[in-house]
């Protein structure tokens, strides 16, 4: 009887898996030959070959357990245990690789993530630069606006030709205020808006007892916003509330007083 336990474990594979009618014994140097042989080969074959190895050892292995023959059983065992630990080592490197895959994956999806968000800061630069220019180039257009604002309420059409005149004066005025909408320039509300000191500049405070405190009563000059960008402020009139009430009572109550005295 053989000595080493794994004998008796790869007969008893060898005999729930293989049939009993194999032909003659297959040395091991046969299947070390093929092994040789197919590690020269492509991938397929390979694989078709170490199955075909395989096979042929374990008919050695079984022939050898039926002639008990040690050496040949003990060179069979060590060669299949080559085999798995190729097998061992083969998953270990894919393990490796698959991990190696997994971090490169990761370090792309960065690269991408950071250059997506370097092309988003790029345009936000740009838009803000077109922006920029943008608004110096209307700022000191302002000024020409201010001056079509004061004339438009000085302008006093006695004749028809006046008439005709100010019509001019109307339409390029509104021409000019398409240009300035098409570039996207629109006006800060005013009037009747609560104050807000980031749009408004309050140069006067007036008692109303229309409007409560701090609503916009009256605009001194337009101002105007690009997009988010304040171009000017508007001069406004603010409301500081209703007056102190006057006291008529008391005021009554002192001409009575003073009647019934000189009575």
């Amino acid at each position: 009887m053989l000595a080493l336990p794994t004998c008796f474990v790869w007969k008893h594979v060898i005999t729930e898996n293989l049939n009993d009618s194999s032909d003659g014994a297959v040395e091991v140097e046969d299947a070390a030959g093929e092994v040789e042989d197919a590690a020269s080969s492509d991938e397929v074959a390979d694989a078709e070959d170490t199955s075909s190895v395989v096979m042929a050892s374990l008919r050695s292995y079984k022939e050898a357990l039926a002639s008990n023959d040690e050496s040949v059983i003990a060179e069979i065992e060590a060669f299949l245990k080559s085999i798995e630990d190729e097998k061992i080592d083969i998953e270990r490197k894919v393990a490796s690789l698959t991990e190696e895959l997994s971090t490169e994956k990761e370090r792309v999806l960065r690269i991408s993530a950071d250059f997506d968000n370097f092309r988003k800061r790029t345009e936000r630069e740009r838009l803000s630069l077109v922006t920029n220019a943008q608004g110096e180039v209307v700022e000191n257009l302002l000024s020409v606006l201010d001056n079509f604002e004061r004339a438009k309420t000085q302008i006093k059409t006695a004749t028809e030709g006046e008439e005709k005149i100010n019509n001019s004066y109307q339409n390029i005025y509104k021409q000019f205020m398409e240009i300035l909408g098409s570039l996207g320039v629109v006006p800060v509300e005013t009037t009747g808006k609560p104050f807000d000191p980031m749009l408004h500049e309050a140069i006067m405070r007036e008692d109303s007892a229309e409007f409560e405190e701090g609503i916009v009563l009256e605009e001194y000059r337009k101002g105007f916003k690009l997009g988010d960008r304040l171009l000017r402020p508007s001069m406004v009139k603010v409301s500081a509330g209703p007056g102190p009430v006057k006291p008529e009572r008391v005021e009554e109550s002192q001409e009575e007083a003073e009647a019934t005295s000189g009575d």
